[in-house]
């Protein structure tokens, strides 16, 4: 995979994460607490946090085709990194005050990082049913 390649899967999954948690946010405060409404403070600290957790994907990030194996391996290692990450600093900036606390975070990332993965390889399936389509149109014209 290209560099600019690899920026440009950064910025979608930055995107896809912001939007994901945005998203779950406001359909829980809807069901649990109506009156709360998003400030400016909040946006930024999940702008923030999304942005960590899509540049994080350099783990994932080679010049070269990987084996799946190895690609496996450099997921796992991603996922504990990013929950390691994000746990430490909601710790930092006073999220996380209690185990429970971190354990419900933890869950929250492994959700979303999940939701991604999950778009992410449905895309992946998409186009290689489209490369597929276009290989076999290809094959009965010749």
């Amino acid at each position: 995979m290209k560099l600019s390649e690899f920026v440009q899967k950064i910025m979608k999954d930055f995107l896809m994460i912001f939007a994901s948690i945005i998203i779950i946010i406001t359909i829980l405060r809807q069901m649990y607490y109506p009156p709360m409404a998003f400030d400016l403070k909040s946006i930024y600290i999940i702008m923030a946090f999304s942005f960590i957790s899509a540049l994080i994907g350099f783990i994932l990030y080679s010049p070269h085709d990987l084996s799946e194996k190895k690609m496996r391996i450099r997921m796992v290692i991603h996922f504990f990194t990013l929950e390691i990450i994000l746990i430490a600093l909601g710790s930092a900036f006073g999220f996380v005050k209690s185990g429970s606390d971190g354990i419900i975070l933890a869950l929250q990332i492994a959700v979303i990082y999940t939701l991604v993965r999950w778009l992410s390889w449905k895309k992946d399936k998409k186009e290689a049913e489209n490369i597929n389509e276009k290989l076999k149109a290809l094959k009965s014209s010749q």
